[in-house]
This record gives structure tokens, sequence and C-alpha cells, in this order.
């Protein structure tokens, strides 16, 4: 089993940054791909950024591209998700995810899952 725990989430104003980052509980924290996920009341799953057991490995979403960053430090057992100019659609639940996969963005190949942090971006 892998825990994961999210923390950085808040009210931000449109425009500004974010740092997500997420601490994982696990002793072999570099064999998972970690993936950030957005979740919007009323609406699916999205999938935001995805990094590889390999840190030269990356994948992003349509919507955050150009606008967000993933990276991990293994030795801290730490994934995290830098975003910058904020808008008010980015705000929703951030989740952070483990997955035995090389690197995906299916939800669905994800095994492991925190409890997720609010972001709310105001206008």
């Amino acid at each position: 089993q892998v825990q994961l725990v999210e923390s950085g989430g808040g009210l931000v104003q449109a425009g500004g940054s974010l740092r997500l980052s997420c601490v994982a509980s696990t002793r072999t924290f570099e064999i998972y791909t970690l993936g950030w996920f957005r979740q919007v009341p009323g609406k699916e799953r999205e999938f935001l950024a995805a990094i590889g057991p390999s840190t030269s490995v990356t994948l992003y979403g349509d919507s955050v591209q150009g606008r967000c960053t993933i990276s991990r430090d293994n030795a801290k057992n730490t994934v995290y998700l830098e975003m910058n100019n904020l808008k008010p659609e980015d705000t929703g639940i951030y989740y952070c995810a483990a997955s035995h996969f090389f690197i995906s963005q299916s939800q669905g190949e994800y095994d492991y899952w925190g409890q997720g942090s609010q972001v709310t971006v105001s206008a």
C-alpha cells in the first residue's frame, strides 16, 4: 500500500502561481509513475500531468500545457506540481496518484490516490 498526502492548495488570485506537493509513504517511491488530476463538481476527473520513474519523462494534459510543471524528488518521496497563470477554471480538488505503469494519463491505470487538496482561483 502507498499512502499519498497532498498539500499546498488554497485560495489564489487569477494570474497567480501555486505549487502543490504530494508525499508518498513507500520505500519504493522511485519505481512509480506519479500523476496529478483535477476534479471539478459535475465533471469527470481530469488528467493534468504525469512523471515517469525517470524524471526526464513527463506528460501534460491539454488544459495545462505550457502553464504547468511536474517534478519529483525521489530522496524526499515527493512529487510537485507547479502551476502559473492560474485561471478561475483551474478551481477544483487536486489529486496526486501513483501508478505501476511506465507513464499514463488514464486514471484507471493509477493504483493509489491521495485525498485531494482544494485549489480555488478567484477572478
